[in-house]
């Protein structure tokens, strides 16, 4: 029979060799193009929906679930593959340094805070606009567009949202202040002609 000492450094060594163990264990990370294979079939996303969303080719997505091709390494295209997705872009192991500047707009965070609250997943998000915007609403949420400046399609956002007219007159308003801004015009010091201009849109659209 074991003496309490020669107990307690036999569970020490145990427990050492173990955690040896565990940190030699080899870390098998999933593939890149296995992990997008799973989402696609996840959600039963068709490749050719897929390609549409992230601006991509049909042959282009299927080289990407390809595992005898190297995965993309443009930045671009991981960042609007991860938005689809729903992960950070850092979780494929190709993404290196972001190619373009992320635009942080509150318009922008106000919407996917809307979509976690109503339980909309990014591909029904995705699937209520016609095909030819949804890339452009994956690069809007991935920080590379701003919100829509047309008021239509900012509307049409809102709506399958389900914002009110007050929500997504706001983001316009913000909007419309930038473009006017980064267009050289001091909207403080014309804030009499500014604030008459948004009196008219808010009789245009039945906000007053």
């Amino acid at each position: 029979m074991l003496s309490l000492n020669k107990m307690i450094k036999y569970i020490y060594f145990e427990n050492a060799n173990e955690d040896n163990i565990m940190k030699n264990k080899p870390i098998i990370q999933e593939k890149s193009s296995e992990k997008v294979t799973r989402f696609l079939d996840k959600n039963s996303l068709h490749k050719k929906d897929f390609a549409e969303m992230i601006g991509v080719t049909l042959s282009y997505v299927y080289n990407l679930i390809d595992n005898a091709i190297p995965f993309s390494t443009r930045g671009t295209t991981l960042e609007r593959i991860a938005t689809v997705m729903e992960i950070e872009p850092e979780e494929f192991e190709e993404y290196k340094i972001p190619q373009e500047p992320i635009l942080v707009d509150d318009s922008v965070e106000f919407l996917k805070d809307a979509m976690k609250e109503k339980g909309i997943t990014m591909i029904n998000f995705l699937k209520s606009f016609p095909r030819k915007k949804r890339l452009d609403i994956v690069d809007m949420l991935r920080g590379a567009l701003p919100v829509p400046i047309d008021f239509k399609e900012l509307t049409m956002i809102g709506q399958v949202l389900d914002l009110n007219k007050d929500d997504i007159y706001s983001m316009w308003e913000k909007r419309m202040k930038q473009v006017l801004e980064l267009n050289g015009m001091n909207i403080y010091s014309n804030a009499a002609l500014v604030n008459s201009m948004f009196d008219c849109a808010k009789k245009y659209i039945n906000l007053k």
